[in-house]
C-alpha cells in the first residue's frame, strides 16, 4: 500500500454511496467511501533522534502492498519532523503535534503553520486532551489553531472528549457537541475534506482502559449527527471519524468494524513498532 500526502487529503471527500447488492452489508465507512485513518500520537517521545528513525523506519516497512486500503500518519515532536519524514519514505504522512495560531512575533517557543508547511508537513493535531488539560488551552484557542491549520491549506485533526466524570454523568454527547461546534467554528463544509475529528474519551487516553466498541459507536454516531447538524448529513457522512484511548492490537479489529469508527488514533501503542504494524494491519 502506497500511500501519498493527496491520498490523505482526498480521503473523507467521497459522500456518494456505491452500487451495492441486495444481500450486502456494509459498513457506513465503505458506503459513503470514508478510506480508514489509523494514527500515531509518539507525545513527548522518543527521546532520540536515533530512537525516532528507528521506529519510523520499522512503522513504515509494516506497509506493504497486503495491507488494507488505509491512510497512515504518524504525529511526532517537532524536532523529529524532517527526519521521520525521511525514514518513512513516502509511504505515511508525518504531522505535527500542534501549531500556534500566530504566524509570527514574540511567541517564544511557538511553531506556526507557515514553519510547519515549509518542511512539508500537511497534518496537525489540534485539541489533544493533554494540551486541553496540561496546557490550558482552551476552545477558543484551539478553534483558532484549526483556522489557522485550515488557511494555510494544511489539514487538521481535531481532537475531542469527555472526563471520566462526564462519561458517568452520561455528558459524553454533550460535551464532544460543544467541543465540536467551537472547534469547527469557521471552518467551512467545503474545506471539511482537510478535517478529521478523533474521538478520544480522556478516561481511556494512556490508562489502558478502552471504551467499549459499542460505547465508541455510540458516541461516535451522536458525533456524526451534531456534525449533520452544523453543517448537513451530506457533510457529516463524509467526515472521518477517528477513535483514540489506549488502543491495542487486541481491541483494534473490533473497533474498525464499527459502522461509524473510521480509524484510530493511537498513543502507547505507536511507539511499539510490533503493535502499531498490528493496528496499521487490522482485519477488515
Amino acid at each position: 500500500m502506497k500511500l501519498a500526502i493527496a491520498s490523505l487529503l482526498a480521503g473523507s471527500a467521497a459522500a456518494f454511496a456505491p452500487a451495492l447488492s441486495v444481500n450486502q452489508v456494509v459498513s457506513s465507512t465503505q458506503l459513503y467511501g470514508r478510506k480508514p485513518f489509523i494514527s500515531g500520537n509518539w507525545k513527548l517521545n522518543p527521546q532520540t533522534k536515533a530512537e525516532a528513525l528507528t521506529l519510523a523506519t520499522e512503522i513504515s516497512s509494516s506497509i506493504t502492498e497486503d495491507s488494507p486500503d488505509a491512510d497512515v500518519a504518524l504525529f511526532v515532536p517537532y524536532v523529529f519532523i524532517e527526519s521521520a519524514m525521511g525514514a518513512v519514505g513516502g509511504k505515511l504522512s508525518v504531522g505535527a503535534e500542534g501549531v500556534c495560531p500566530q504566524i509570527n512575533g514574540a511567541y517564544t517557543g511557538a511553531i506556526s503553520t507557515s514553519m510547519l508547511k515549509s518542511i512539508g508537513v500537511q497534518w496537525a493535531l489540534a485539541g489533544h486532551s493533554e494540551r486541553r488539560v496540561i496546557f490550558g488551552e482552551t476552545d477558543d484557542y484551539i478553534n483558532a489553531q484549526a483556522l489557522k491549520i485550515i488557511d494555510e491549506g494544511m489539514a487538521v485533526m481535531l481532537c475531542i472528549g469527555e472526563s471520566l466524570e462526564e462519561f458517568e454523568q452520561d455528558l459524553a454527547g454533550s460535551v464532544c457537541a460543544v467541543q465540536l461546534k467551537k472547534g469547527l467554528q469557521g471552518i467551512k463544509k467545503e474545506d471539511l475534506d482537510r478535517v478529521v475529528i478523533a474521538y478520544e474519551p480522556i478516561w481511556a487516553i494512556g490508562t489502558g482502559k478502552v471504551a467499549t466498541p459499542e460505547i465508541a459507536q455510540d458516541v461516535h454516531s451522536k458525533c456524526r449527527a451534531i456534525l449533520a447538524d452544523i453543517y448537513d448529513q451530506e457533510a457529516a457522512d463524509s467526515v472521518r471519524i477517528l477513535y483514540g484511548g489506549s488502543v491495542t492490537p487486541d481491541s483494534v479489529d473490533e473497533l474498525m468494524s464499527q459502522p461509524d469508527i473510521d480509524g484510530a488514533l493511537v498513543g502507547g501503542a505507536s511507539l511499539d513498532s510490533e503493535k502499531f504494524a498490528r493496528i496499521i494491519n487490522f482485519k477488515p
